[in-house]
């Protein structure tokens, strides 16, 4: 992976920090992607300290007009966009009877759009490489449902249907499209749950924890390298046993 240039979306925290560490680590050289550009510098800060590069570049996911900037700015200033690690997510849970239509839109427009327009952006350069690396951080409730949840839901099961549509249309140029599917994993998203909740969870899963963000790290890491050039159009879980 050395020299190769990794864009993680969402790279700010949690599971997009732990990716950019583990991809860094592996010899990337990284473009840290997200909204807060102050909690991105802290980041980059932890990467150059271990002697590696680091790019930072301001990314908001609902908007295909900042996608565009932000990957022709790293394209201009760092370099072309070797792997893409589409991270970055957000939440706005709510029984689907009564979901606003804003909550519905904001979820798949960032989450499933998003991911979207940021794979649109990189197809051309990885074709002229003939190589590349998309990474589609999906979740176990695409897989499984989740109650309370069918904007998230949906926008998860929808990025695992583009990551097989994308692997068929790019195959024959090199490039592989996986997806990372996680359980619960300690993040900020997941502390703001009860204790009571936690603890039904934790019931759910084999494994008995939850999950760390190098957990889900350590396989798009795999997924990223050349050891995986023949992993294509797949979903990794990484959940503890909790969906099978």
């Amino acid at each position: 992976m050395s020299n190769r240039i990794a864009l993680i979306t969402g790279a700010s925290r949690g599971i997009g920090k732990a990716c950019a560490l583990a991809l860094s680590e592996a010899g990337a050289r990284v473009v840290l992607a997200a909204r807060n550009v102050e909690k991105l510098e802290e980041v980059a800060g932890e990467v150059r300290a271990k002697g590696r590069e680091a790019f930072v570049v301001s990314l908001d996911m609902s908007s295909p007009e900042s996608i565009k900037e932000a990957f022709s700015k790293t394209a201009k200033e760092f370099g072309p966009v070797h792997i893409l690690v589409n991270n970055a997510a957000i939440t706005r849970d709510g029984l689907a009877l009564r979901m606003k239509p804003d909550d519905w839109n904001a979820v798949i427009s960032t989450n499933l759009s998003g991911a979207f327009f940021a794979m649109q952006q990189v197809l051309q350069g990885m074709m002229k490489e003939r190589w590349g690396r998309i990474i589609n951080i999906s979740s176990v409730v695409g897989e499984s449902g989740n109650a309370g949840q069918a904007n998230y839901v949906a926008s998860k099961a929808g990025l695992i249907g583009l990551t097989k549509s994308l692997a068929q249309e790019m195959a024959s140029r090199n490039i592989t499209v996986n997806a990372v599917a996680p359980g619960f994993v300690e993040t900020d998203m997941t502390q703001a749950l009860s204790p009571e909740l936690k603890e039904r969870l934790l019931t759910t899963i084999p494994l008995k924890r939850f999950g760390k963000p190098e957990d889900i790290a350590a396989a798009v890491r795999f997924l990223a390298s050349d050891e995986a050039g023949y992993i294509t159009g797949t979903v990794i879980d990484v959940n503890g046993g909790m969906y099978m």
